[in-house]
């Protein structure tokens, strides 16, 4: 499963904006149904479609030891069948509304969307609406979608050493936080899951209160609102568990790894613990932190040419192939600032480690210009000129929000605080957070490649 790289949605955020002020667009309404299921509508008429989405603010991180995988193999499982509706059934309903949809699953998060003519949107929320209140399977249809999910794993981690490398980076990070965790669950666990693991995962987290609804596209906010009461508002309420908090104790020294697996190259990542953006509103110096960390992030790897482009990777002492940055700035867990880079012919993980940790060093000495900042907002813009323009991309950022438990306007709010972020700032973070007490560090070492391996034939059903 990839990562969502942060700056990449800030640029979502900032054409958003741009947006806005050249073709003034309707809000986003949120409501609340009786039963607490939250229900988000977006109007958007460029175009006759819609998207329907269905969030539950739980993910991996919400698992316990032992059923690791068991929220991404229950979104697997939610489309195997409603005692109205069977297995396979769900698909092919859709298509046949001339929809397309799928689901997904990370650390934070589960969603499933439709996307389709807005005129059929009244029939993917009666079939939505019915699979989350009535999902139901034989045990027979389990154990077959678990050999897809264990196949999955294969394919996607296994079968990759920048998946393996940054699983085990997880799991030494993090001691406490669910993260440390993969979303697609360890091999073991897989091995060892039970049907009983599911439907218990699904009776305790797939509640009202622990869902929003979002629609997005060319409809009615009132329409919309009668079809989520008609059949969504019906179901019955029940608790949310609660969550008991799983704080990260405080990191005293510098961890390392060494991974071996075949590969081509090297790879090193240097992961440091950082402040997570707990509020847009609120002004305490931890989140103005995160903020100036997405900045600094964004001047060292936000745009072509970027310092750590020019410093390792061009002239005649490059010592690396690629190298970027990225902060997580917030989620549900504990965030990190990452520093990763590929190795040149003939240069050491431990040389581009040392760059790496130069150029943070050098905007702690030195600063970053204005110039630097204003050309990193302006590209923000420019590279996202076209990614943002599109219905889907408005109802997943309107999810993500609620998921995270931020405002409908946080993507303004957010533009408004970035744009107000100053080259000080910038410099202070690089000071403050860069130290070994933070950090933990995993190499790649590369191992032959068995050149007679044959690759994977596709399993039967289907990988999500």
């Amino acid at each position: 499963m990839a990562r969502l790289l942060p700056h990449f949605f800030i640029c979502l955020c900032l054409l958003f904006s741009h947006v806005a002020q050249a073709q003034p667009a309707a809000r986003a309404e949120q409501f609340t149904l009786a039963n607490g299921l939250t229900l988000i509508v977006k109007p958007d008429r460029r175009a006759p479609t819609a998207v329907h989405m269905l969030w539950l603010r739980v993910g991996s991180m919400d698992e316990v030891d032992g059923t690791s995988g068991v929220a991404h193999l229950l979104e697997h499982m939610m489309f195997k069948g409603t005692p109205s509706v069977k297995a396979g059934d769900f698909s092919r309903r859709v298509a046949a509304l001339g929809g397309r949809e799928n689901a997904f699953t990370n650390k934070d998060y589960t969603g499933f969307y439709q996307q389709i003519p807005a005129n059929r949107l009244e029939d993917v929320m009666k079939l939505e609406a019915d699979r989350f209140a009535n999902n139901q399977w034989p045990d027979e249809e389990f154990a077959k979608e678990l050999e897809v999910v264990k196949e999955e794993r294969r394919m996607r981690t296994e079968d990759s050493p920048r998946a393996l490398i940054e699983e085990a980076l997880d799991a030494t990070v993090f001691m406490a936080s669910g993260y440390r965790r993969p979303v697609v669950g360890w091999m073991s666990d897989l091995d060892a899951m039970t049907p009983a693991d599911a439907r218990d995962f699904y009776r305790r987290w797939y509640v009202p209160a622990n869902a929003a609804v979002v629609v997005a596209g060319d409809v009615d906010v009132a329409q919309v609102r009668l079809l989520a009461e008609k059949y969504y508002g019906v179901l019955p309420a029940r608790p949310v568990p609660a969550r008991k908090p799983r704080v990260e104790p405080v990191q005293v020294g510098i961890r390392r790894i060494d991974f071996k697996a075949p590969a081509e190259q090297a790879y090193i990542a240097l992961a440091f613990k950082v402040p997570a953006l707990q509020s847009l509103a609120a002004t305490a110096p931890q989140d103005q932190d995160a903020l100036a960390l997405t900045v600094l992030a964004a001047v060292l790897d936000g745009y072509s040419g970027a310092r750590l482009e020019r410093a390792l990777t061009q002239g005649e002492n490059r010592v690396a192939d690629n190298a970027g940055a990225d902060n997580g700035l917030w989620g549900r867990g504990p965030q990190l600032f990452t520093l990763e880079g590929v190795p040149a012919q003939g240069k050491t993980a431990a040389q581009v480690e040392a760059a790496l940790r130069e150029q943070v060093a050098r905007v702690a000495r030195e600063g970053v210009t204005e110039a630097e900042l204003n050309r990193v907002k302006t590209q923000w813009v420019a590279s996202a000129v076209y990614k943002r323009d599109s219905v889907f991309n408005q109802a997943r950022e309107l999810g993500t929000h609620w998921a995270q438990g931020l405002p409908l306007d946080a993507d303004e709010q957010l533009i408004a605080r970035l744009r107000a972020v100053t080259a000080e700032q910038v410099k202070a973070v690089a000071a403050k957070y860069f130290n070994d007490d933070q950090l933990t560090v995993a190499v790649l070492l590369p191992q032959p490649l068995d050149k007679t391996r044959k690759p994977r034939a596709p399993q039967t059903g289907e990988l999500r």
